[in-house]
């Protein structure tokens, strides 16, 4: 069997990860990719409803989720991950509660509450779920209020935004040390965010100043990567704009601080140069400062727990590519 760490020189402390659809996923594959190298693994379990999964074309696990779960503990797999999503269509405030129930049940290292975006407009086969009833806005805020005082009730921190960990693992570490970070997969720690290099059909890598995607198709994709080693179908550079604007959006939305002098000395600059690329007026930040979310010095925010909540809003007030491309994106509940 193929095993990574013979084709590739690895880093000691490299995250080899794969998302893991429930529905297909056997024993043995996770015996498997443990034989391969693989050292994450994460389930895209969305709800544990049958009724809710049917209505978003979703099948059930094949296996008990607790049992696959185990399973990669035993195999030795760090920061076991089952990602929910809420907001979906016949979910409810109380099978949403029953849904969080089951997982805190099942323990994971890490867990995560996605909120579905609607978007029809983008993903025209959406608009087949507006025949079944869809949360309102009210109803997914309560749901993402209900995860957040379960799942910290129960053991788990709540990193950044949607995220939970246990205690003992990495991104609960690397928050506590305010050394979070985030790139194109998700949330990660500073030390090990690195560059993301991601194989198969339509997936994303992230390099420094780049990002590209490869080829949809799983035919094409085999094709090409036989005759050529690559199936890159289209690809971003970064400027040096784009990438201060990460990181600021980074700092605020992983550690929930930005210290204008760090982000300046990282790229080599002044804080003046750092706040005139994202736009910064202190006026903008008024409205959470006033709700007592976020307090505010010359160089320095700071967003407390309960802001949070709205990361992803403080955020946005920061990111002025949105004034470029309003409309394109959906809805933060």
């Amino acid at each position: 069997m193929l095993n990574l760490k013979t084709v590739f020189n690895i880093s000691s402390n490299c995250e080899i990860a794969m998302e893991c659809n429930p529905a297909y996923l056997e024993m043995d594959d996770i015996d498997n990719l443990a034989a391969m190298g693989f050292n994450r693994l994460s389930l895209g379990v969305q709800d544990f409803n049958p009724d809710v999964l049917n209505a978003i074309n979703r099948i059930a696990p094949k296996h008990p989720v607790k049992t696959l779960i185990k399973r990669m503990k035993d195999r030795g797999f760090k920061g076991v991950n089952i990602d929910l999503v809420y907001g979906l269509p016949l979910q409810t405030i109380d099978s949403f509660r029953k849904t969080i129930d089951k997982a805190i049940e099942i323990a994971p290292d890490r867990l995560v509450t996605f909120s579905y975006a609607h978007v029809p407009w983008f993903n025209n086969l959406q608009k087949k779920l507006e025949d079944y009833r869809l949360p309102s806005p009210e109803e997914k805020l309560s749901m993402l209020i209900l995860s957040l005082d379960e799942l910290t009730k129960n053991g788990y921190l709540s990193v950044g935004m949607d995220h939970y960990a246990k205690p003992h693992d990495d991104l609960a570490i690397a928050l506590n040390e305010k050394k979070l970070h985030r790139n194109f997969q998700g949330y990660c720690t500073r030390e090990t965010t690195g560059q993301v290099y991601a194989f198969g059909s339509s997936a994303i890598s992230q390099l420094w100043d780049s990002y590209s995607q490869n080829v949809k198709s799983v035919n094409e994709y085999i094709e090409m990567v036989n005759s050529t080693g690559f199936a890159i179908e289209r690809g971003y550079m970064l400027n040096k704009k784009e990438k201060i604007r990460r990181e600021v959006i980074n700092e605020i939305m992983c550690n929930g601080l930005l210290d204008f002098k760090e982000i300046a000395n990282r790229f080599q600059t002044d804080t003046d140069s750092i706040k005139q690329v994202v736009d910064y007026h202190p006026e903008k930040l008024k409205e959470f400062e006033d709700d007592g979310l976020l307090t505010r010095a010359d160089d320095l925010i700071r967003v407390i727990n309960e802001g949070m909540l709205v990361v992803r809003n403080i955020a946005m007030v920061l990111d002025p590519m949105l004034k470029e491309n309003s409309g394109s994106f959906s809805k933060t509940i």
